[in-house]
């Protein structure tokens, strides 16, 4: 028998197994639900694990900006292995010894990649060249060039596991390749590196304390239907927690809800602002123009929310 979808609002920050693509883990967290309309908000690869957002109804409207968010990750990398992917999934091209090194060796080798720096992106990613995934041209042997783009690693904690293993826990910006900054040490220390593991554990303003994993999920949904999984579903202004809060009265409430700018006095961030009308709802993400009006950016219709 077909599946009733259904209006659902919110956001659940899945612990994503490892084994399932970003898109897969969607698709069955949807199906449990039963969802109606979903959306992640920016993939992990089948090997990686940790927190993934999957929003649904009018949460898909914050989605952008948890693209554009920064991510905090933990990564363990292999040293003496280079693959062609980049982790342990991939075709094993060298393999090197590992010399000794102490922790002053570690650190100059990671020295570099602190601050904005420039990453090249590796032919196993999801990015496009003319109309075709990178990591597509990658399996059929095709390399094209890549320009290099600017991120932002914020912080970089590197720790010896064992002689060949290293453990890199990174706070870093949109866009950034953790397999290429595992690589690059480990060129640098002669011997070359490769991901063994990787887990996210920050998304935003999200961190790992609100995840639920996909067994949880199935077990309840087993038990009580899709109604049974609603309890884990966080409104979608939770996802702005760490942008300013502005609060209307009744009338600027219901200009803005009619698409018009509205002043708001005190505001002075430019950046995306959670708004509230008089009783608490959340009305939109709005943002401050020139002339000290917030405008909306995008509005909820309700505020519809577990």
């Amino acid at each position: 028998m077909p599946i009733q979808r259904r209006d659902v609002d919110g956001i659940i920050l899945l612990d994503k197994p490892m084994g399932l693509s970003s898109n897969q883990a969607l698709g069955r967290v949807k199906y449990l639900l039963a969802a109606r309309k979903a959306g992640h908000t920016g993939s992990l690869d089948p090997l990686a694990t940790g927190l993934l957002p999957l929003c649904f109804g009018q949460a898909t409207k914050v989605s952008g900006w948890l693209l554009d968010a920064d991510k905090h990750y933990l990564a363990v990398a292999r040293l003496g292995v280079e693959t062609a992917t980049g982790d342990l999934e991939g075709e094993v091209l060298r393999q090197l010894p590992v010399p000794e090194l102490s922790d002053a060796d570690i650190e100059a080798a990671c020295a570099g990649l602190r601050g904005r720096i420039q990453q090249t992106p590796p032919m196993y990613s999801a990015l496009k060249h003319k109309g075709q995934r990178l990591y597509d041209l990658a399996r059929r042997g095709v390399e094209v060039d890549r320009p290099a783009r600017e991120v932002t690693i914020h912080s970089l904690r590197v720790e010896r596991l064992a002689p060949d293993r290293l453990r890199l826990e990174v706070h870093c910006s949109n866009g950034t390749y953790i397999r290429t900054l595992v690589q690059d040490p480990g060129r640098a220390l002669g011997c070359g590196a490769t991901v063994a593991e990787l887990r996210r554990t920050g998304h935003g303003a999200f961190d790992a304390a609100d995840m639920v994993s996909m067994a949880t999920l199935e077990a309840a949904a087993a038990k009580g239907g899709p109604e049974a999984i609603e309890c884990w579903l966080l409104p979608a202004d939770r996802a702005l927690a760490d942008r300013p809060e502005v609060r209307l009265d009744a009338a600027s409430s219901r200009f803005l809800l009619q698409g018009q700018p509205v002043f708001a006095p005190g505001v002075r961030d430019m950046g995306p602002l959670r708004l509230y009308g008089a009783s608490g709802e959340f009305l939109g993400i709005g943002a401050l123009q020139d002339d000290g009006r917030v405008a909306p950016r995008r509005l909820f219709v309700s505020g519809n929310s577990c």
